[in-house]
């Protein structure tokens, strides 16, 4: 035997079992009482970070989501309620803008800390259903699922569900299996921000209360003062925004009223077949990186070569099963295939227009669901098999960033909704209001495409008045617009723009006309250029 080849055995060797003991270490803090928490909010934390320069790369020759502006605009001011939305995703944006500045990189920040905040909090969940091993798996499934990365690059009241639904969640489940007053006191306040992050959350809630009744120890949680504390919690938790509400002239529903309804069919149809195709895409993902994970545990590779089907059968086992709380798995399965079936069909009966990011908040349980199931048999070595996986995945996106926002750069050059340069238009205008009326630009108006990016690149970050929508934030006024002036925007292709100029024409009759174009350069690669029709209405003497 030649003498050459102990090194590099004996580097194989060491470098096997350096391996083994960084599995065993992992597999050790994901089920240790003291450490698996932190465990969990170290891959947190991680994720965060890492995937927040992974959007930073990606998004770097594009602004910010118009969805993004508009929580911006919100969080200026801290109201029960913003015209089309209850007031929560407002509130967080408003705190986090008053630490953070109002750039790019701090709105992926903040939208990469709420999907992190929810995969900890999906994870308490898993503890309330599965051993701690199981719960670890679900929790990378969760890091793994693309609504908590690279889908979730917009922060707004669709993505801050992740949060809040997951904590209605937890809260089911310890108020069903506890069944006392202070049990359902936490329900009821978690069901509160619920409501108050998006009205769609009474899907959740409904599948939650429907899951409450079909369960078979429903009579014992019926029985107990946790569900009418919960209600009765939740409903003075509620007061304050229904009075707003009320005083609104229920705004919010009629904008989802004129917004969501649909009289052609064939399109309710196709709508709905995109909802479920698209989310399934999605959750595929996921789950065949874990059935992956799974099937790397060893000796996969003699399996392999000697009985490959037992790859894929040795995970699966009958039997007694202490790794799963059959209760509270129930549960999470009722509420699970409720919110995945309810919705279509509802939107099937009543020709509502479904959109695929109403799905962002609906399917965190399912990785928890297949984790649950009892005949699934979860070795140690699959936590640090997906763990793996999904830092080799991460840090490989990281790395190829920037040259998938340079490829679709070039494959979109002209795509001016996805990269065009608002930003440039918003301090532009700036230094105009400044050059005439040396004061702050206080209110911008327009249609909301248009005019969220200018309160959140401006400087001055004025108000947005939209002036032919009954929805309005309440941030500002036509008093306010006609008092401290206003500048507006309106994209001239928009078929919105004859009604617009008639306002225009009626408030501020000797407003300043132009038009303005911009574009943006990444990298010495030219964006789309755009052109804008700009109107300078001067403050009120």
């Amino acid at each position: 035997m030649s003498t050459t080849s102990l090194p590099t055995a004996r580097a194989r060797a060491t470098t096997r079992l350096s391996y083994d003991r960084f599995r065993a270490f992992l597999v050790a803090c994901a089920i240790r009482p003291r450490a698996r928490l932190w465990l969990v909010i170290q891959l947190a934390i991680l994720h965060a970070v890492l995937w927040t320069f992974i959007l930073i790369n990606l998004k770097a020759a594009q602004d910010v989501h118009m969805d993004v502006a508009e929580a911006y605009g919100w969080g200026q001011q801290f109201l029960w309620g913003y015209g089309k939305h209850p007031p929560l995703s407002g509130w967080v944006a408003g705190v986090w803008f008053r630490i953070f500045p109002a750039a790019d990189w701090a709105t992926y920040a903040l939208a990469m800390a709420t999907v992190s905040t929810g995969m900890v909090i999906c994870w308490l969940v898993a503890l309330r259903v599965v051993d701690a091993r199981r719960a670890f798996l679900v929790a990378v499934m969760i890091a793994l699922y693309p609504i908590f990365n690279f889908k979730g690059f917009k922060y707004n009241p669709d993505l801050l569900q992740l949060v809040t639904l997951p904590l209605v969640v937890l809260a089911f489940l310890d108020a069903f299996r506890k069944r006392n007053w202070l049990s359902g006191v936490w329900l009821g306040l978690a069901g509160a921000l619920a409501l108050m992050t998006k009205y769609w959350v009474l899907t959740m809630i409904g599948a939650i209360g429907l899951a409450a009744l079909i369960h078979p120890e429903r009579m014992k949680f019926l029985a107990s003062p946790a569900p009418w504390v919960a209600i009765a919690t939740m409903a003075v938790a509620m007061i304050p925004h229904a009075v707003w509400l009320a005083d609104a002239h229920f705004v919010p529903l009629t904008y989802a009223g004129d917004t969501y309804s649909l009289d052609d069919k064939s399109q309710v149809h196709q709508l709905v077949l995109g909802y479920l195709l698209h989310n399934a895409g999605l959750l595929a993902l996921p789950v065949a990186l874990a059935a992956l994970a799974m099937a790397l545990v060893p000796p996969w590779g003699r399996l392999l070569l000697r009985a490959p089907s037992r790859i894929v059968t040795r995970a699966w086992a009958r039997g007694p099963n202490s790794g799963v709380d059959r209760s509270q798995a129930l549960n999470v399965w009722l509420i699970q295939a409720i919110v995945a079936f309810g919705p279509p069909l509802g939107a099937l009966a009543f020709s509502i227009y479904m959109k695929t990011d109403w799905g962002i908040s609906l399917f965190f349980l399912v990785p928890l669901a297949l984790v649950a199931i009892p005949t699934l048999r979860v070795q140690g070595a699959a936590l640090s098999n997906i763990a793996a996986i999904w830092l080799v995945l991460s840090a490989a996106t990281l790395a190829a960033s920037p040259w998938i926002a340079a490829r679709e750069l070039a494959a979109n050059v002209g795509n001016t909704a996805t990269y065009g340069a608002r930003s440039d238009l918003a301090r532009e205008l700036t230094q105009a209001w400044h050059a005439r009326f040396a004061s702050r630009w206080a209110v911008v108006a327009g249609s909301m495409e248009s005019i969220q990016p200018m309160v959140f690149y401006s400087p001055d970050h004025p108000a947005a008045f939209t002036p032919n929508e009954p929805w309005s934030s309440g941030l500002t006024s036509l008093e306010d617009a006609k008092r401290y002036g206003f500048i507006g925007v309106f994209d001239p292709t928009d078929g919105r723009l004859p009604a617009f100029e008639k306002w225009v024409s009626e408030v501020a009759p000797n407003a300043e006309r132009m038009v303005m174009t911009t574009r943006r350069f990444t990298h010495s690669r030219a964006g789309p250029s755009m052109s804008w029709n700009i109107y300078i209405a001067p403050p009120a003497k």
